[in-house]
């Protein structure tokens, strides 16, 4: 999957990491990328067209497909991370609502073009997914379920020509993090790493430093052995068990 001349869809693209790989979409001469935002976004560059798309907002995410006339890649980036103890059911919730179903009704509503398009769908979720951070266990759920949903649809839409992805960062300089005092990679160092993740074609994409040292294991891991494993139960799929 070559970024140049493709049409990319950014969800939660006015900040942050999504702001990021708006640029670098555009840096490697995407034709087209819609910019999902909550709030209104103007942008310089032509090919950039704004998309009013809160996750969470049925109506949203069907004004956006009809804005939307071909697709090649959605990235599924727009987040929610809250500080939370778990007492709070509204708080994990309302996690699940913006990381899980966000995502999942967003990919839902525009599968048909990315079918005909034979595209990739890219989900940015973070090590959470892999090992919940205990200050924020509502966010490491919601993102550890939204691994899971990719897992699946990855497997049910293999035979569609739909490759799918899963983003795992370590900690990025973004508002989400601007509290913590450790070390960070940049946005755009990331943006950048995502990018080249998917023209690669790899299924998990460790962008930095701290998520790239476990990479090498994770791929050689038990756990991704029986994804490939559980991936033969579809019909038509064939597994490659590690």
């Amino acid at each position: 999957m070559n970024i140049a001349d493709k049409s990319v869809l950014i969800t939660g693209a006015n900040r942050g990491i999504g702001q990021a790989l708006v640029e670098e979409a555009l840096r490697r001469g995407a034709k087209r990328v819609y910019a999902g935002t909550r709030q209104p976004l103007s942008h310089v560059d032509r090919r950039v067209t704004p998309v009013t798309l809160d996750v969470t907002n049925a109506a949203h995410i069907q004004g956006a497909v009809e804005k939307v006339e071909y697709l090649d890649i959605l990235i599924n980036n727009a987040g929610l991370a809250l500080y939370d103890d778990l007492s709070d059911r509204a708080a994990l919730e309302q996690s699940l609502a913006v990381n899980l179903y966000g995502p999942y009704g967003v990919t839902q509503a525009f599968l048909p073009l990315l079918t005909r398009s034979r595209g990739a769908i890219v989900n940015v979720l973070s090590l959470a997914a892999i090992a919940a951070v205990p200050f924020s266990p509502a966010y490491s759920i919601s993102k550890a379920a939204a691994f899971s949903l990719a897992q699946s649809l990855r497997a049910l839409l293999a035979r569609q020509g739909l490759s799918v992805h899963v983003v795992l960062p370590g900690p990025v300089d973004t508002d989400m993090s601007r509290g913590l005092d450790i070390p960070k990679a940049s946005p755009e160092s990331v943006a950048r790493a995502i990018f080249d993740g998917v023209e690669k074609g790899e299924e998990e994409i460790f962008p930095d430093p701290t998520s790239e040292s476990i990479a090498e294991g994770w791929r050689a891991g038990a756990t991704k052995a029986l994804e490939r494993q559980f991936s033969a139960f579809v019909p038509g799929n064939t597994a490659k068990v590690a």
